[in-house]
């Protein structure tokens, strides 16, 4: 009785003894096509020059005004060196103008930044995770609350608040900046969506079997998670209160516990009063000198930023 035949089912199969077995067939590599490359489009990229321009150029006419006198500001072309290079001068006499206010003002800037934007990206954390991962009665109405809050601007609330701190009696100190700068709805929101995306589910319920109480599964399970989001609400509120200006200007009075933003608004002012001297050239190295320290939290934490932003935008 002749044997059963074989039947080629595919690579693995057997073949004839005495045949070399054939190499597995590779796929040709697609070709692409010119449809399928991307458009290098003209607009585009004159647009984007445009806004790049638009960028930089009012830092690179501080970078060259910083370096003149009073009246080489006046004399020379805004955007080259004038004949005399004075930045190292005009820095000490930033530092030392008005009995070295500036670094009062400097100092109270980082102080502002350090309570109220690090304690407003700390709130933003613990809302915004709790909203993603629990579920209790009022959710939809905090969320509906929050997106309101976020089309909210900051100037409409100024006169509020200054009334509301008047009668406790907080205007003209230090809280009168801070506690309204805790309150970030856009920070809320953004760790809200990141929380949903990066912190899965099922992780917390394996903490929650190996006895780790919510507070534990939060800050050793959550939390290093929730790393690339914090750091993107903290740049987003540190710049809002190192550049705010409308806040302090209602709520302060007394120079002493002036931000930077309203420091330097106030030197640039007398020149235009009675008796006032004219200082535009320590206005223009001190505004260079407050910018310095967000470049360079924007450089050091730029990774952690663009990994925080791109969070949640690829669903798999």
């Amino acid at each position: 009785m002749a044997p059963p035949a074989v039947t080629a089912s595919g690579p693995s199969a057997a073949v004839p003894s005495g045949r070399p077995r054939s190499a597995p067939r590779l796929r040709a590599p697609r070709r692409r096509h010119s449809a399928d490359r991307p458009r290098r489009s003209v607009l585009l990229t004159l647009l984007t020059s445009l806004v790049l321009l638009y960028s930089l150029v009012p830092l690179v006419w501080l970078a060259f005004s910083a370096t003149k006198t009073q009246e080489g500001l006046s004399r020379s072309f805004g955007l080259w060196f004038d004949g005399d290079f004075a930045l190292w001068d005009n820095i000490g006499r930033t530092f030392t103008y008005d009995d070295g206010v500036f670094t009062r003002w400097l100092l109270n800037t980082v102080l502002y930044v350090g309570l109220g934007a690090g304690g407003a990206t700390f709130l933003a954390v613990l809302g915004g995770y709790a909203l993603a991962k629990f579920d209790f009665p009022g959710r939809r109405a905090v969320f509906a609350v929050v997106i309101g809050a976020v089309a909210v601007p900051g100037t409409a609330l100024a006169v509020p608040t200054f009334l509301m701190f008047s009668r406790m009696g907080l205007t003209n100190t230090p809280w009168a900046v801070i506690v309204p700068s805790l309150v970030s709805p856009f920070g809320l929101y953004l760790m809200w969506v990141f929380a949903t995306e990066a912190v899965p589910a099922e992780l917390m319920e394996a903490a929650r079997i190996d006895g780790a109480g919510e507070v534990r599964t939060f800050f050793t399970v959550a939390l290093p998670l929730l790393a690339p989001g914090i750091v993107t609400v903290l740049l987003f509120t540190m710049v809002a209160t190192w550049n705010n200006y409308f806040l302090p200007l209602v709520m302060l009075k007394d120079p002493d516990w002036y931000p930077l933003t309203l420091g330097l608004g106030s030197w640039n002012a007398q020149a235009a009063t009675a008796g006032g001297e004219a200082v535009f050239n320590l206005v223009v190295t001190g505004s260079l000198l407050t910018i310095v320290p967000l470049i360079a939290a924007f450089l050091l934490l730029q990774k952690y930023w663009r990994s925080g932003l791109a969070a949640g935008s690829v669903k798999e």
